[in-house]
């Protein structure tokens, strides 16, 4: 069964817009801690967001 968590994205500093550039889990898939979920892109860098719970 699955469970809907809240994840908290790091504070990314000074930028005006973030784009997901890859989701990298599928819908229903399991997710441990620490596992990528999302790549994300601002205008000065991009930042792989890892799972914080399982």
């Amino acid at each position: 069964m699955s469970t809907i968590k809240q994840l908290n994205i790091p504070d990314l500093g000074d930028v005006d817009e973030v784009e997901v550039i890859e989701v990298c889990v599928e819908v229903g898939q399991t997710v441990e801690s620490e596992d990528s979920i999302m790549i994300l892109e601002t205008d000065k860098a991009a930042m792989e967001i890892p799972a914080s719970v399982n």
